[in-house]
C-alpha cells in the first residue's frame, strides 16, 4: 500500500539490448560472419537477392577478412545476387586511407567473385564537388535499386563510438531528425569532418542489424545504454536508432566489462 500523499510509479524498463559476448575481436567477427552468411541464404531463398550496408573501421575489418578467406575455402555465395552498399563514409577519395571504401575493397571485395556493377560504393571528391551533392547521388542510386519506398537492408553492419555514434550519426546532428533524406551530408566532430551517412529513414528499416562493438573503450557506453529506461528518448544516437527487425550485439568481454 503507497504511503499518503504518495503515487504508486510505474516500473522503469531498461533498454533490452540482445548481446552475444564472445572472447575477442576474432571471436566477435567470427560469430557476426556466421550470421551475415545465414541472412545471405535466407534472402537470396525469399527474394532473390541479398543487400547488405557495410562498415568501416577496425572490428568489421577483421570480418571483412574473415569472408574473404571462407570465399577462398568456397563458401557457397552466389555473387550475382549480392549487392554491397555503405551505411556511411568519409568525404574522401576512395583512394585514400580514410576511405570505408577503400578498407572494403581491400579486405573483402578485391578477394570475391562479385559483379563489379553490385557494389555500389558511396561517391567521393572525385565524383561530386561537395558532399551534399555526393548524398543526393547517392539517394539517388538507392531509389533506382530499391524503389521509391525506404529501403530494407537484409544486414546493416554498424558500429558504436564511445560517445554513442553510430554510422556517422554523432550527438546533435540534425540528421538525426531526418523524415524525409535517406542520405545526409554531416558535420561530424572528427576526422575528417565531411561525411556521408544513412539517415534514420533507412537504418530504422532493416531487417538485420548486427552491431559489432570491441575495447574496454566501448564499456562505458555499452553500460550507459543498458542503463537508459526504454520509456524515453535515447540521449544517444546509437540509442535512437530503432530498426523494424532483429538487432543482435556482438561484443567482446573488454566491451562488455
Amino acid at each position: 500500500m503507497n504511503a499518503p500523499g504518495t503515487a504508486c510509479r510505474a516500473p522503469t524498463l531498461i533498454m533490452k539490448m540482445d548481446t552475444r559476448v564472445l572472447p575477442d575481436l576474432d571471436a566477435v567477427s567470427r560469430a557476426a560472419l556466421e550470421e551475415v552468411l545465414r541472412a545471405v541464404q535466407d534472402a537470396i531463398k525469399e527474394r532473390g537477392r541479398f543487400a547488405i550496408a557495410l562498415a568501416g573501421g577496425h572490428t568489421p575489418a577483421k570480418m571483412y577478412t574473415l569472408w574473404a578467406h571462407a570465399q577462398k575455402q568456397g563458401a557457397p555465395i552466389p555473387w550475382d545476387k549480392v549487392h554491397l552498399f555503405w551505411g556511411d563514409e568519409r568525404y574522401v577519395p576512395h583512394t585514400d586511407p580514410l576511405s570505408n571504401y577503400r578498407m572494403a575493397l581491400e579486405t573483402l571485395i578485391a578477394h570475391l567473385p562479385i559483379p563489379p556493377a553490385n557494389v555500389h560504393p558511396m561517391p567521393g571528391p572525385e565524383d561530386f564537388a561537395t558532399p551534399e551533392k555526393a548524398a543526393e547521388a547517392y539517394e539517388a542510386d538507392l531509389r533506382r535499386f530499391f524503389g521509391s519506398a525506404p529501403p530494407a537492408l537484409d544486414v546493416q553492419l554498424l558500429g558504436l563510438g564511445v560517445e554513442g555514434h553510430t554510422a556517422s550519426l554523432f550527438p546533435g546532428s540534425p540528421a538525426l531528425q531526418e523524415k524525409k533524406r535517406w542520405v545526409a551530408a554531416v558535420e561530424a566532430p572528427a576526422k575528417p569532418p565531411q561525411r556521408l551517412t544513412l539517415t534514420p529513414v533507412v537504418l530504422n528499416q532493416a531487417r538485420n542489424t548486427f552491431f559489432l562493438v570491441c575495447g574496454a573503450d566501448k564499456r562505458g557506453i555499452v553500460a550507459a545504454l543498458r542503463n537508459e529506461p526504454e520509456s524515453k528518448p535515447s540521449q544517444y544516437p546509437v540509442g535512437m536508432i530503432r530498426p523494424a527487425g532483429r538487432v543482435l550485439w556482438f561484443l567482446d568481454k573488454a566491451a562488455e566489462g
